[in-house]
């Protein structure tokens, strides 16, 4: 049996480079875009949006401005869920943990 005393160092040491990662997460940022550059989305690496932008030609159709907006958000989300899963996993590598059990 393990060390409790160490584990437990190692646990505290975990959560310590978890809550730096998370902070990092806060003001790293992803940018997705959709309708060929017509709407880009920028979102945090902790899923916040930041800012969308619209190329004033794209407002002529409202219908069609809005899925763009929609499609823009989704993939900035995807690409920042991406982006902090492997962050994540580049923190535990190593540890012995089943994939995917910290994200």
């Amino acid at each position: 049996m393990k060390d409790p005393m160490k584990m437990l160092r190692q646990v505290q040491q975990m959560q310590e480079r978890m809550g730096k990662l998370q902070q990092e997460l806060e003001n790293e940022t992803v940018e997705a875009t959709a309708g060929g550059g017509a709407v880009t989305a920028v979102m945090t690496g902790s899923q916040k949006l930041v800012s969308i932008a619209i190329d004033p030609s794209a407002a002529e159709d409202v219908e069609i401005l809005q899925d763009l907006v929609v499609a823009a958000v989704n993939e900035a989300l995807e690409k920042s869920k991406e982006h902090a899963a492997k962050r994540m996993q580049a923190l535990t590598a190593g540890m012995g943990l089943p994939p995917g059990l910290l994200q």
